[in-house]
């Protein structure tokens, strides 16, 4: 009750700053069961700013397990119109740590560490007149978030959206979804599953995404601005049958966090003492001076710096490793780097000094804040 009677929780948005993942963590302040093993877990500012990001963009929860912090990447599935929280909803697979993990420990009043938000997945970076949100399982969290921003913010909008699942019980979502579509005049809601169930009777579409159902789902694809994200399989059945029908794949896009790139530096230099390194390998390396860890190490030739921290000890936030999640951002403090990234930093955080350790490799020496 006393939470609850706080002044300061009901401060206006104008007499608020935006969030930033450099200084303040969340709070858990609401977990709500979606489907068979799917939760939803709501967050709050532990300072008490709001929420500035696109529908569609993801964050990197950095979860304290009894094994050492992990790092997990969720799509935001909450929208931006309502900015005085975040929402992530995850579906605990077989064999999963960090979502297991987050299932049996998270509780209301608990606090993690997050990074973002981040990505270019959004209908934002994409205004069209018409569109077609296409997902799979739990590949419906970002197309969620769409969807629950033109509710609040363009009801009227054409909007074809088509989700794919097992059984009728694991479509995540659905009486939102159907609620939505009594209110949002332009949304036709699309469901294909492939099994039947004794928990539920079902008289929709079943089978799997084809170039005979989509059609039948969403019967003027080739005239939308089609989002799509799902398993890697389902994205790449997706991508070929839309290729086949002629579709302007400059209109398609999908969410997909990829993989790691190939260690290009050969693995036996990084256990050799730089003294003891190869003339010409030595001559090719960058002194890298990480100051926060009062450490100085060396960067080979071809190296990240986040390569070259792991070397020397240094440990350094990082996720995805491509430069997309943006958790391993770091100030640079002294010299020059070649930085290729997918959008997981800001050019005014570039302009501040800011690189992404994990796809930066030195172009002289450098001292960097870790």
């Amino acid at each position: 009750m006393n939470a609850m009677t706080e002044l300061s929780l009901y401060r206006h948005l104008d007499e608020m700053t935006p969030w930033d993942d450099r200084l303040q963590v969340l709070e858990v302040v609401g977990i709500a069961d979606e489907a068979p093993e799917v939760k939803t877990f709501t967050f709050r500012s532990d300072n008490q700013t709001w929420f500035r990001y696109k529908p569609g963009q993801f964050v990197t929860l950095e979860l304290p397990t009894d094994d050492g912090p992990v790092l997990r990447t969720y799509t935001l599935s909450s929208s931006p119109s309502r900015p005085f929280s975040i929402a992530v909803t995850a579906k605990a697979q077989a064999g999963s740590i960090g979502t297991r993990w987050m299932f049996d420990n998270l509780k209301p009043g608990m606090h993690v560490k997050a990074y973002g938000p981040a990505g270019d997945f959004s209908l934002h970076n994409s205004p069209a007149a018409k569109y077609l949100f296409l997902s799979a399982g739990s590949g419906i969290t970002p197309m969620m978030s769409m969807l629950r921003w033109l509710n609040d913010c363009a009801p009227w909008t054409d909007v074809a959206f088509v989700n794919c699942a097992r059984r009728p019980e694991e479509i995540i979502f659905r009486k939102e979804l159907e609620l939505l579509g009594s209110r949002m005049p332009g949304l036709s809601l699309g469901f294909l599953i492939e099994e039947r169930s004794n928990r539920e009777t079902w008289f929709g579409h079943m089978g799997r995404i084809d170039a005979i159902r989509l059609p039948l789902l969403a019967p003027d694809f080739r005239e939308r601005e089609i989002f799509c994200c799902g398993p890697d399989p389902f994205m790449r059945a997706v991508r070929e049958m839309l290729q086949a029908s002629g579709f302007d794949m400059a209109h398609y896009h999908q969410e997909s966090f990829g993989a790691p790139p190939v260690d290009l530096v050969p693995a036996p230099f990084s256990e050799i003492a730089a003294d003891d390194l190869p003339t010409e390998v030595a001559a090719a390396s960058q002194p890298v001076r990480f100051s926060l860890s009062e450490v100085d190490g060396t960067c080979f030739e071809g190296q990240t710096v986040l390569q070259a921290a792991r070397t020397s000890g240094v440990r350094i936030s990082a996720a995805c490793e491509f430069g997309l999640c943006g958790t391993c951002k770091i100030r640079k403090l002294a010299g020059e780097v070649e930085m290729s990234h997918n959008g997981g930093i800001l050019d005014d955080e570039i302009a501040e000094g800011y690189i992404l350790a994990c796809c930066s490799r030195p172009l002289g020496p450098i001292e960097v804040e870790a």
